[in-house]
């Protein structure tokens, strides 16, 4: 079996480590004996949504974010037809902010994809932390940095976790629990990076898994020995979040 991975436009959009995130993806499969390809794209490529598994969007600075969706937005179409089938996503940083409808900044506004009902303003100050999240769909908790000044309203749609330290999102109600990211269908948009999915195999093989079944129908997936990488969660929960709250 094999999955077909894409990342799109790794020279504007790879400030935060995205290629960390495919060397997992793809490592995860081979140690299971699986077949994965890596094909990246550049601004005047033309993608073929039909043939891929997983997208990777990164993240890139404003400018960077303006030419990429400006060229986005010749192949929408293509990429929430790929969406609404199933197919699977991880957007980082900015990459998350392109999913929505817009991204407010200073320079103005950064029209999006409109792939998922969310939209992000400028805030200040710029929210920088390590973080820790909770969510139902993972094991373990996931854990991550981040280093955004935008501020994401997901509405309605379920966040990738909730903040148990961090910032996350800052679109929760006084009171309440703050969640951070978003989870649409088979897509992850989120600000942690450093890269994310080395520092959390559940999150990958999530992803992994989504692709699998779509591509072939199989989801279940050959356990790997990740003691060393929980250990490192673990560490990181315990510094930074056992007396959070």
């Amino acid at each position: 079996m094999k999955l077909t991975i894409g990342h799109l436009y790794p020279d504007l959009l790879n400030l935060y480590g995205d290629r960390g995130n495919i060397q997992c993806m793809r490592r995860r499969l081979e140690w299971r004996g699986l077949e994965a390809e890596v094909r990246e794209y550049t601004i005047n490529d033309t993608i073929d949504f039909a043939s891929l598994d997983i997208v990777l969007l990164g993240g890139g600075s404003d400018r960077e974010q303006m030419l990429v969706c400006s060229r986005l937005r010749d192949i929408r179409r293509d990429f929430a037809e790929y969406v609404e089938d199933g197919g699977v996503v991880l957007a980082v940083c900015g990459g998350y902010q392109l999913l929505g409808h817009y991204y407010d900044t200073s320079q103005g506004r950064i029209e999006g994809l409109s792939l998922v009902d969310l939209y992000t303003e400028q805030g200040s100050p710029r929210l920088i932390s390590n973080i820790v999240l909770d969510s139902e769909h993972f094991a373990h908790p996931v854990t991550g940095f981040e280093n955004h000044g935008g501020r994401t309203y997901i509405g309605r749609n379920e966040p990738f976790g909730t903040v148990r330290f961090g910032y996350g999102n800052k679109d929760h109600v006084e009171g309440e629990t703050p969640c951070e990211g978003v989870i649409y269908r088979n897509v992850i948009g989120t600000y942690l990076h450093g890269p994310l999915l080395p520092k959390n195999p559940d999150v990958c093989d999530y992803l992994l898994s989504h692709a699998l079944g779509r591509r072939w129908g199989v989801t279940d997936l050959e356990p790997l020995d990740d003691s060393q990488e929980l250990e490192a969660n673990a560490y990181i929960v315990k510094r930074f979040a056992q007396n959070a709250g």
